[in-house]
């Protein structure tokens, strides 16, 4: 069925992409006072040294702290489990305090007492005044707090309550899990205290979805704060592998249809309850959000995230076609979500975390050796990369 298609397809996806950065010919593994040490968790060996001053205005600058930051929680994460305490020993602070940030509260899952985000604070350098207008510029961009999740870890302590969380992502129910709530919890509080414009929000795999969802639940109430989802989950068959441009094309435009059709049935099924009931027509969810941009960063050899390509390009193909109004209304809606929420009675009222109504997408075009490397958290920091950002606006 296509919902056991898509559970299989994102479940593997996830075991082999969650070891987020490549061989090293291979990874060099050493001990350091009896406790192992891999080369993808040094910063000194795999993380991005060339940024030696940072200027907030700059779009790879801001792109590599984002992503290095939720290297920093993955990392936490792994000094717990294999008891890398101290100053000595623990390698998560520098991850962040190579940027001047401080990690000042570690977000614990209730489950299984895992590390799966935390809460840096940014403490600049003491320093005299910005010496140019553009230096100036750079400061007000800036960060006061940034909220970073980490996606699935393959480790024993930690594997059985992140697959439970794919699970639920694939359920459209990550918004009913405790670790949600802890999520939006300490989302909530930092936004209250300095402003959201204040605020970002990043997370790569399953923590970009927790990104995104946070980030919607914020953004409905009217303030956007900045969000930075590394290969974001895209739960759909992989159409975008298709090499053929005329199939793919009728495929899209067949599931198109299909979806506004299904999602119209829902629509007049809830407006008869509503009519029956007397009550008013609740506000469109989905249109609320048209103005917040959360950035995408995707790798079209990730499989788990390359759909978005297709989402948004596939809005303006439809546009020429001059049939937008069936696109405007699929894009809102996935098949699966639908046949879920059919399923599940039409209780779900939160949707797929992935359906975003508008981005700034940006898509790693240099050629990957594998799955694991273009899924991998570490391509998002390379300065020799090509990459291509592109904003789509949600025209309703």
């Amino acid at each position: 069925t296509f919902s056991s298609s898509i559970t299989s397809l994102f479940i593997n996806i996830t075991l082999a992409g969650s070891n987020q950065t490549p061989d090293l010919n291979p990874f060099l593994k050493k001990e350091k006072e009896g406790v192992m040490i891999c080369e993808r968790d040094d910063f000194s060996l795999t993380g991005p040294l060339h940024l030696t001053a940072i200027d907030w205005a700059n779009e790879h600058h801001r792109r590599s702290v984002a992503a290095s930051l939720v290297q920093g929680i993955y990392v936490a994460e792994r000094d717990r489990q294999l008891q890398r305490d101290g100053p000595e020993l623990a390698l998560s602070p520098k991850w962040s305090e190579y940027f001047h940030f401080r990690l000042i509260r570690k977000l614990v899952d209730d489950a299984d007492f895992s590390i799966f985000g935390g809460i840096y604070e940014y403490k600049p350098p003491q320093q005299q005044q910005p010496s140019s207008h553009h230096t100036f510029k750079s400061m007000e961009l800036s960060p006061r707090y940034v909220i970073a999740f980490r996606g699935t870890v393959t480790k024993a302590d930690s594997i059985s309550r992140d697959i439970e969380l794919d699970l639920h992502i694939i359920k459209n129910g990550l918004h009913t899990t405790t670790r949600f709530e802890i999520a939006i919890q300490a989302v909530r509080s930092i936004v209250a205290s300095v402003g959201a414009t204040n605020v970002w929000l990043a997370g790569h795999s399953l923590g970009a979805s927790m990104a995104l969802l946070t980030g919607k639940t914020i953004a409905r109430t009217g303030v956007f704060p900045e969000c930075f989802a590394f290969n974001p989950p895209f739960l759909s068959p992989p159409i975008e592998r298709i090499k053929d441009k005329r199939i793919k094309h009728g495929i899209r435009i067949a599931g198109s249809v299909i979806t506004a059709g299904l999602a119209l049935a829902k629509k007049a099924t809830q407006q008869h309850s509503q009519n029956r009931l007397a009550l008013p027509a609740p506000p469109d969810p989905f249109t609320a959000l048209s103005d917040w941009f959360p950035r995408l960063y995707v790798n079209p050899g990730d499989h788990l995230c390359s759909e978005y390509l297709g989402y948004f390009e596939h809005r303006n193909k439809m546009e020429e076609l001059g049939v937008g109004f069936v696109e405007r209304l699929a894009t809102q809606n996935s098949l699966g979500g639908l046949l879920v929420d059919i399923v599940g009675g039409g209780k779900n009222t939160e949707g797929p975390v992935h359906l975003i109504p508008s981005s700034v997408l940006t898509v790693n075009r240099s050629p990957s050796r594998d799955f694991k490397e273009a899924h991998g958290i570490h391509q998002w920091w390379k300065e020799d990369h090509r990459f291509e950002t592109k904003i789509y606006k949600y025209n309703h």
